[in-house]
């Protein structure tokens, strides 16, 4: 007579999901290692060698100023991430902080913050950012700010559904009974299903963060010439577009290697963290 083994089988992290993530650490170990290999300066111009070939000297050729791709690429990599980093910071900060004391506290509270949500879900981030940036004024510092106010509505409102969802748990209508507090409460038995979904929407949301940032610099309202940033870097380069496409395509490869790696990797920790929260927004809305 067999026995059958009932426990659950250990989750296994997807071959694609280790590959983007490997990706990401050696594209990060470039980026941010780049001083201690790359000879140049990113805004430094040699008018003498405009359009340089590829070689040993200048590994993607120079552009219409004379300045390395190679090395503006890495700077403006530095640039982008960091600053995408930066502003998904900001963004949990408020998405956690808010969406978890609607979900607690409730009432009025609760009414009028999502409603709030309602009005920053209803318009398009870049409309919005774009306004806001506007208001602000350019430069990457209001860029930072104006993307971070207009993603943080989206991570509120998922909080709060978890929070929603798990407050009418029998382990959290008796955490009182130990003389929990609600921040004891939320930390201990809602932290980790709240961190774990916040942390897929967060590596999924890091691509177009900086797809955000390089649009708003293309345009002018954000990283200002000469620093080195992928939008930049776009803008500088259009009117060549036809006679030298290489100096389009290299920051724009780096946009899409970068998107397409967190993106894969964000859709590996949805399948390992088995996030689906279908069934919490369901009747809490």
């Amino acid at each position: 007579m067999s026995i059958l083994s009932t426990h659950t089988p250990r989750k296994r992290f997807s071959p694609i999901g280790k590959f983007a993530l490997v990706g990401i650490i050696f594209f990060l170990a470039l980026i941010f290692l780049a001083p201690f290999f790359i000879p140049y300066a990113p805004d430094s111009m040699d008018l003498e060698n405009t359009f340089a070939p590829m070689s040993f000297a200048h590994w993607l050729g120079t552009d219409h100023l004379g300045r390395d791709i190679a090395t503006r690429l890495l700077y403006g990599g530095r640039i982008s991430l960091s600053a995408g980093f930066l502003i998904l910071s900001l963004i949990l900060f408020l998405g956690i902080s808010i969406g978890g004391m609607c979900g607690f506290v409730g009432g009025k509270v609760d009414k009028v913050i999502m409603r709030i949500c309602d009005i920053f879900l209803s318009l398009p981030t870049i409309v919005l950012s774009l306004f806001l940036v506007g208001i602000l004024g350019s430069g990457l510092e209001n860029v930072i700010l104006a993307i971070a106010l207009t993603h943080w509505a989206w991570y509120a409102r998922i909080v709060r559904s978890i929070v929603l969802h798990l407050k009418s748990k029998e382990f959290v209508l008796l955490s009182p009974t130990f003389g929990l507090s609600n921040y004891q409460s939320f930390k201990q038995n809602m932290f980790v299903p709240v961190i774990s979904q916040c942390l897929v929407l967060a590596t999924m949301d890091i691509g177009h963060i900086v797809l955000h940032i390089a649009g708003l610099s293309f345009l002018g309202l954000g990283v200002q010439p000469p620093n080195a940033e992928w939008g930049v870097m776009l803008s500088d380069c259009k009117d060549y577009l036809w006679s030298n496409p290489e100096l389009v395509l290299y920051p724009g490869g780096a946009l899409f290697i970068t998107i397409a790696l967190f993106n894969l990797l964000g859709d590996s920790l949805r399948d390992y963290f088995d996030t689906d929260l279908s069934s919490i927004h369901k009747g809490v809305e």
